[in-house]
């Protein structure tokens, strides 16, 4: 089968690419540039927990090495601290252990990200990066698609699918007609990247309404957030517009910021790097047409009050993922596919409708300001959750409304982690009795069945693995629809003894089952993958069924 097309080879194209070769799907990715990009360190993404061991589970790198993580976080507002948070120990995070319940965010920048999925990708022998290729057309059929690149090495490429990850001014999109609404320039941010000691050693900063404001208004908001080896990106809030931000002006703010957060002499500084960050909000009217797929700022554009949209690009690729390799490995599956557009972009759209409702209040522009109630104070709360990753505008999205979300069971029991949502990470025993992180399983393409069992860490896999309920758990594992894995857990939070939790590769909860139940287990399983497959290929229960038919046939002959 051919192989899939990713056009751009930004942070969501390669990682789609790993995600891809991961679970044995080969790809091409084309780059418009030259295979390298140019370091920046006014460019950089902030990752939460999910996203950031998502990237070290593909590029086996650990990303905390290359960036890194903050010891806390602080609001301000005038010369007050509203609001201090310390995270967990960045160590603790790193090791995986049990206990860890608010990590720290990853600061990382760009280049140095990028260049990580590069190497991985440098090494896999599935995927195919060539440099120099801009797509100019694409013509899709009912066996795959057909893409053509000019450049120096201009040429027909042919592909299962086309995924379009080529950012807000994607080519791919405009060759769908597929429309892109929203609004531009939504906010727009001076940035300056410079080594600097602050009095907040590895701290990131929220100030609203510093007191050294110029007579000129710069927006009311500057935010700092720390790198290795003492670098700091600070962002300043510019005033609606498109004044030019010249030279001067940012020194004056760099000057400005930094004697205002000193109690002495303002620090020495050394400038590294420049830029202005112009936030979009933008959602694409389709993600899907037949084999075309759109990811990443291609098909949202999300990033005011705190928000990072490359977090979201990610999620996309992640959610893609499997669903292509299920396709590409077992047959095409609609219902599978379709559920892309249906999740991640009620996902995204959730949390453009808060930032933008939100948004009137947070910069004075009326609007809702006349009809909901709140204090200074609850304004920065709204503020401080999209720079935590907490609410509606700050977290990622769960897929409870899914249309992969299996029906009411009757063996359903409830847990800490809601239907659709993101499990949380445990230490599990895998198949051949060693001790790994749940996390670890995942991206493989198999389904995972989790059964909570206390006291069987101790105990020797030999033991356990055929006794009580495990026979016939793991005949019902065997008997599902999909490949899947077996891992048992000390613990889950929320459960209680011998449930069962079946967990999409994705690491998004299907649900969570109290005992043994053969018949909820494989329901709940055909669900999340979109149904019956109506496709040449016979399912493992269809042919079971014919089978026990044939056989008592054979039988009433006799």
């Amino acid at each position: 089968m051919d192989p899939v097309i990713i056009v751009g080879a930004g942070p969501v194209g390669l990682t789609l690419a790993l995600a891809l070769a991961r679970q044995e799907v080969p790809s091409v990715v084309l780059d418009e540039g030259p295979g390298k990009d140019q370091p920046r360190l006014a460019r950089t993404v902030v990752l939460r927990e999910d996203t950031t061991a998502l990237l070290e589970r593909l590029t086996g790198t650990p990303l905390s090495e290359a960036g890194a993580h903050w010891a806390g976080w602080r609001a301000m507002r005038r010369k007050q601290v509203m609001r201090e948070v310390t995270f967990d120990d960045a160590a603790q995070e790193a090791e995986g252990r049990e206990g860890v319940t608010n990590p720290a965010p990853l600061h990382i920048a760009q280049h140095v990200l990028t260049g990580a999925l590069r190497a991985a990708l440098a090494d896999e022998r599935l995927v195919k990066v060539a440099v120099d290729s801009r797509l100019d057309a694409i013509e899709q059929e009912a066996s795959g698609v057909s893409v053509h690149t000019r450049g120096p090495k201009g040429t027909w490429w042919r592909g299962s699918y086309v995924v379009g990850c080529d950012g807000p001014r994607s080519t791919v999109r405009k060759l769908q007609d597929i429309r892109f609404p929203g609004r531009t320039a939504v906010e727009r941010h001076a940035v300056a990247a410079l080594r600097v000691e602050l009095p907040w050693e590895g701290q990131a900063l929220l100030h609203r309404m510093p007191p050294w404001r110029t007579s000129r208004p710069s927006g009311g908001e500057v935010t700092g957030r720390p790198l290795p080896d003492g670098i700091w990106r600070l962002d300043w809030l510019l005033p609606p517009g498109k004044d030019l931000v010249t030279p001067e002006l940012l020194v004056t703010h760099v000057r400005d910021t930094l004697a205002g957060w000193s109690t002495g002499p303002t620090p020495p500084y050394e400038l590294l790097d420049t830029g202005v960050h112009t936030v979009h909000h933008r959602l694409a009217r389709r993600w899907r047409v037949g084999r075309v797929f759109l990811a990443g700022d291609a098909a949202h554009c999300l990033g005011t009050l705190g928000t990072h949209g490359l977090e979201e690009g990610l999620r996309d690729a992640d959610n893609l993922a499997w669903k292509l390799a299920s396709a590409w490995h077992h047959g095409l599956h609609e219902a599978l596919l379709d559920s892309y557009q249906a999740e991640r972009r009620a996902a995204v759209a959730a949390r453009l409708r808060a930032a933008d409702q939100a948004l009137p209040l947070l910069r004075g522009g009326g609007g809702l300001r006349a009809y909901v109630p709140g204090s200074a104070r609850g304004h920065d709360a709204l503020l401080i959750d999209g720079h935590l990753g907490q609410g509606a505008i700050g977290a990622p999205g769960t897929y409870a409304d899914s249309p992969l979300a299996p029906p009411s069971l009757e063996g359903e029991v409830p847990v800490d982690t809601p239907r659709g949502a993101p499990v949380m990470d445990v230490r599990v025993t895998a198949e051949d009795g060693s001790f790994v992180r749940l996390r670890d399983r995942l991206g493989r393409g198999a389904l995972l069945v989790l059964l909570i069992a206390p006291g069987t860490g101790v105990w020797d896999r030999k033991h356990w693995a055929t006794a009580g309920i495990m026979p016939r758990l793991a005949a019902a594992v065997t008997a599902l629809p999909h490949p899947a894995e077996l891992l048992v857990a000390e613990s889950y939070p929320g459960a209680s003894a011998h449930s069962v939790l079946l967990v999409r590769p994705d690491g998004h909860l299907v649900t969570a089952l109290s005992g043994v139940r053969p018949a909820d287990l494989y329901a709940a399983a055909e669900a999340a993958l979109g149904g019956p497959v109506k496709a040449t290929k016979t399912s493992k229960k269809a042919k079971a069924d014919k089978e026990a038919e044939e056989t008592e046939a054979a039988a009433g002959s006799r």
